[in-house]
């Protein structure tokens, strides 16, 4: 076994190449740029089976030509996984089914791909002679509706009646809670990534995110619901919400979430084994109903809304306390939610808003070795 290695020493034995899984996904590919941006090689793995991200693989190759690698291939492909994490230095693990809708229509599919391709992974590192670290994105979901908070409405959204959490929102302390299939197989994920650090030695931490938002993001109804919501104004098309509209979540702008996973693998001999919250914060919460009031004055016109029934494991309200990533990283979020938003309004504005532009011409360069 490989311990406590630094990043010069993994690179001798895995050619300086960072993995990260779902590359060509909104949060991957800003991941990628910024790596790249620094200087360092990455590989690129990705089905390339979400709307957009062929734009987005594209985007990335015509930025960074001589750095980058890509394999498209599937996460339940143990051959292909194996061979690309031995040239990896570093992993980080974001290939996922992602909408909790989804899962509930296909739990085989979504099982498949979340917890059996993370083990997987998980096995392709612990059987490589090198074991590069792994940081793995979670999800808030893996905490349950947490209806049992004292929720109440107030105005135009959900608060806590309970002054700790409603002050520094949901910390590492809560218990687990697995709601859905989506929830349970992301949490299954989650829970192997830290028990392979205690059975078997490897270098693993876990993210567990609130809601993302930013640059690259394609949100359809099922998931990366700030995005869709911009996309519905900007093509004059009405917004249902699910449920009245008054859920809370810290949102955060995946410019500060990058950064976050940086030094997460920077300090990974530090957080190791645990788990982390990662959102915006109590300073950056939102209620859905809110976010359309802000798109009216972004867009000068506020976007028709539509009503319709909540949906299984939908959280009234979701803020995350990340001060445990913070004691160890000193990290904090940097952009606020005006500016997040309007800097996302600004990116979707210029590329259409969709990715069914003529961009879908353009396919990007693909390769199954490196």
């Amino acid at each position: 076994m490989v311990a406590n290695q630094s990043f010069e020493d993994r690179t001798k034995l895995a050619g300086k190449w960072t993995l990260i899984t779902g590359g060509a996904g909104f949060v991957g590919v800003n991941l990628a740029d910024k790596l790249l941006t620094q200087g360092r090689n990455v590989i690129v793995f990705d089905n390339l089976s979400r709307a957009g991200v062929e734009n987005n693989l594209y985007w990335l190759q015509q930025k960074h030509p001589q750095q980058l690698k890509t394999i498209k291939a599937d996460i339940r492909d143990k051959a292909a996984v194996a061979q690309a994490v031995e040239h990896a230095a570093e992993v980080f693990h974001f290939a996922a089914q992602v909408a909790v809708t989804s899962s509930i229509h296909n739990p085989f599919y979504d099982f498949e791909v979340n917890a059996q391709g993370t083990l997987n992974l998980l096995e392709a590192i612990r059987n490589s002679s090198h074991q590069p670290p792994f940081i793995f994105a979670s999800t808030n979901k893996v905490y349950g509706d947490l209806n049992d908070l004292d929720i109440v409405m107030n105005g135009s959204r959900y608060h806590l009646e309970n002054t700790l959490f409603g002050q520094q929102g949901i910390s590492e302390k809560r218990n687990l809670d697995f709601h859905s299939p989506y929830g349970c197989t992301k949490g299954v994920a989650d829970q192997y990534t830290l028990d392979y650090a205690r059975t078997f030695g490897l270098k693993t931490a876990v993210l567990r995110m609130s809601c993302i938002y930013g640059p690259h993001q394609y949100g359809t109804e099922d998931q990366g619901w700030v995005a869709h919501f911009l996309i519905q104004a900007l093509q004059n098309k009405p917004i249902t919400l699910y449920g009245d509209g008054k859920q809370v979540r810290d949102i955060l702008y995946v410019e500060d979430l990058v950064e976050a996973y940086i030094l997460a693998m920077e300090n990974i001999q530090e957080i190791s084994g645990h788990a982390f919250n990662m959102g915006g914060g109590p300073e950056n919460t939102v209620s859905l109903l809110e976010l359309c009031d802000m798109i009216g004055e972004l867009a000068g016109k506020k976007p028709p809304i539509l009503f319709d029934e909540w949906r299984p494991g939908d959280q009234k309200y979701y803020v995350s306390n990340f001060n445990k990533f913070t004691a160890v990283t000193g990290w904090t979020p940097q952009v606020g939610t005006r500016e997040g938003v309007q800097l996302l309004y600004n990116w979707l504005r210029e590329n259409a808003g969709m990715p069914a532009t003529k961009k879908e011409n353009k396919k990007p360069k693909l390769t199954n070795h490196i």
